[in-house]
């Protein structure tokens, strides 16, 4: 499996079956894709119109990838962009705080880690959706599969905010048990952590902001197994956790309002894929010993991108032809191109 014979692409209904399948294969509180073959249909039709740009941008639109395996035959991965959070209402999430209280009288200092309902990340655009095949873990597929979002969002910045953020699961277990649900969301909402996930998809529906308390919450007061899963991570999240902390994505200041998930953030023109993107001239080549590039074509309905090796030239990248040919593109076009070890 050690090839770069990989093909991100818009998906299509064809994909139907391989998506619903991942929606399945998730861990609990990993995916955002729900299981239900209409609802998943209606979200691929709801993508195939944000990529064709037939309709005006109104910031409600969903970008759905999957990644090919072109030497296996079939569809291993699946990712997508939300060009904006809570654009049909707010998106919540729990901020990060910290207040020292003194007593000079006393002489204690005490600095306390508090949580405090907000609306920040309302607008940002948001990195969903992302899973691969977990025997393609090792390989570069997730790379393709997380970053060649990035370049579709350099190529086109006015379909998203300048600020970018992505969910990342928290700690709980394959029944639905979340500490961090049970020791503070359970005590509002009065319902258990999934029936909560599958009613409040995207965080915007109202009822969080009418029952969740808007005051500081200290997390010193919480049950001891909540204050260890505050910004924990879920084992099976890691993988693709561990390229946007590679972006530079600040994952400290924003966590899950549900299972204490961390969320990573930042400015889109900051992260390392984009700050690294060349628009270069496709050159083909014979034979190649150069290094591994990420590069997208600079389409918007018929975007795709791809992993090759390359030797970059001035303001050219020379590639196999195969290479170029996996872009639907020929010698002398312009592409978008990244290595894939920095800039």
């Amino acid at each position: 499996m050690n090839h770069m014979d990989y093909l991100l692409r818009p998906a299509t209904l064809d994909d139907l079956d391989a998506i619903e399948r991942f929606s399945k294969a998730s861990t609990f509180g990993i995916h955002t894709l729900k299981p239900g073959r209409v609802r998943l249909a209606e979200r691929l039709e709801r993508s195939l119109k944000a990529f064709a740009g037939t309709e005006p941008v109104s910031g409600d639109e969903i970008y759905h990838f999957v990644l090919e395996d072109l030497r296996a035959g079939r569809v291993v991965g699946t990712s997508g962009i939300v060009a904006s959070a809570g654009a049909n209402g707010r998106f919540y999430c729990y901020r990060n705080e910290f207040s020292v209280h003194t007593s000079e009288e006393l002489g204690i200092s005490n600095r306390e880690h508090t949580l405090r309902l907000c609306e920040d990340l309302s607008g940002h655009s948001l990195l969903s959706s992302f899973y691969i095949e977990p025997e393609y873990g090792a390989t570069l597929a997730p790379q393709l599969l997380s970053r060649g979002r990035l370049l579709f969002v350099r190529n086109f910045p006015h379909l998203f905010a300048e600020r970018i953020a992505a969910e990342n699961p928290g700690l709980c277990d394959e029944t639905g048990n979340s500490p961090l649900w049970n020791a503070l969301g359970h005590r509002f909402l009065k319902m258990p952590f999934p029936e909560a996930e599958q009613r409040t998809g995207g965080r915007s529906k109202s009822f969080i902001a009418e029952l969740m308390p808007r005051s500081p919450i200290y997390v010193s007061l919480l049950a001891e197994d909540a204050q260890w899963a505050m910004g924990q991570l879920h084992p099976d999240g890691e993988l693709p956790f561990s390229i946007l902390v590679a972006e530079g994505f600040d994952v400290d200041s924003y966590v899950d309002i549900f299972d204490g998930g961390p969320i990573a953030e930042a400015r889109v023109a900051m992260l390392n894929t984009v700050v690294s993107a060349l628009e270069v001239d496709l050159r083909g080549a014979a034979d190649l010993e150069g290094e591994p590039c990420l590069l997208s074509n600079m389409e918007r309905s018929g975007f795709c991108a791809t992993l090759a090796l390359g030797e970059f030239v001035e303001d050219a990248l020379q590639l196999t032809p195969s290479a170029i040919k996996r872009l639907a593109l020929t010698a002398g076009s312009r592409a978008c191109a990244v290595r894939v070890n920095g800039s």
